[in-house]
């Protein structure tokens, strides 16, 4: 379990730390991508169906919604 642990902590680290000079807009689309993608591969692995396809529609549903939410904001 430590052998794995130590990579994904620094993966995960450098991850949210390249998040940090993002636009609003940008912050939005990316954090919908991100919700919209587990919700879906959530949602698909219940229901029984694929689970990439599931997280790939939720991921492209959320990060235009998370857009969309940003521009109506302006």
């Amino acid at each position: 379990m430590k052998r794995i642990a130590i990579p994904f902590a620094l993966v995960l680290g450098l991850s949210v730390a390249g998040c940090s000079d993002l636009s609003n807009t940008q912050q939005k689309t990316l954090s919908g991508g991100a919700i919209g993608a587990g919700v879906g591969a959530a949602g698909t692995l219940v229901t029984g169906g694929c689970v990439t396809c599931g997280a790939a529609i939720g991921g492209a549903v959320g990060a235009g919604t998370g857009y969309v939410l940003s521009k109506t904001e302006d």
